[in-house]
């Protein structure tokens, strides 16, 4: 694949990652564009087919995994989620730098394929922190809620492990950490916008 490489964020649930990710998009609309990954669970209040997520069936998906639609896939609490190739493909026709947002498992099988990303993982200063931030949400069942505290644990571990990640960052000051991703991406960021006038 041509174009700009793609950016694998990665990190447990709370970490920061979605807000990391927007004010990057906001800050470089004309640079960065979002792989939208396809899953099985139900839409979220506000969210939209197409823009969040591509919303869509267990068959239809398990039929897409089979032909080798998608670059990596995995399952939680029951629904599945991935990222097909078209959907980066989409991102980079247009000359933008594709931004992936996988767990830990879809990180190991990006490793497999030939799209070279830059990986980086948004990491929670500590477990306790995560759980405050995920319990303020108040947007999950304890059950899941615990589900995502294990995950999260898992995540942590793992994302130690030398040559996982290009970077770690640790979110424990939203302005440091994203200062800190943008010097990452930098060197990207001024190959879109040089090709672009």
């Amino acid at each position: 694949m041509s174009g700009p490489r793609p950016v694998v964020l990665s990190g447990p649930s709370g970490a920061g990652k979605s807000t990391l990710m927007k004010r990057l998009m906001k800050d470089h609309e004309d640079v960065f564009g979002f792989s939208v990954s396809h899953t099985t669970r139900n839409p979220r209040p506000g969210e939209e087919d197409g823009k969040d997520y591509h919303f869509t069936t267990r068959e239809a998906m398990q039929e897409g995994i089979d032909k080798g639609d998608f670059i990596e896939n995995a399952e939680f609490s029951g629904n599945m989620y991935g990222t097909s190739k078209a959907a980066i493909e989409d991102v980079q026709a247009q000359n933008l730098i594709c931004i992936l947002d996988v767990d830990i498992q879809g990180v190991k099988r990006i490793k497999e394929t030939d799209l070279n990303p830059i990986y980086i993982s948004i990491q929670p200063p500590s477990m306790e922190i995560l759980e405050k931030r995920l319990r303020d949400r108040q947007t999950e069942t304890e059950e899941s809620l615990q589900k995502r505290l294990e995950a999260a644990r898992i995540d942590m571990e793992l994302s130690k492990e030398p040559g996982v990640f290009d970077i770690v960052i640790i979110n424990d000051d939203l302005e440091r950490a994203y200062e800190e991703l943008k010097d990452i991406l930098s060197e990207e960021i001024q190959k879109v916008q040089e090709a672009k006038s």
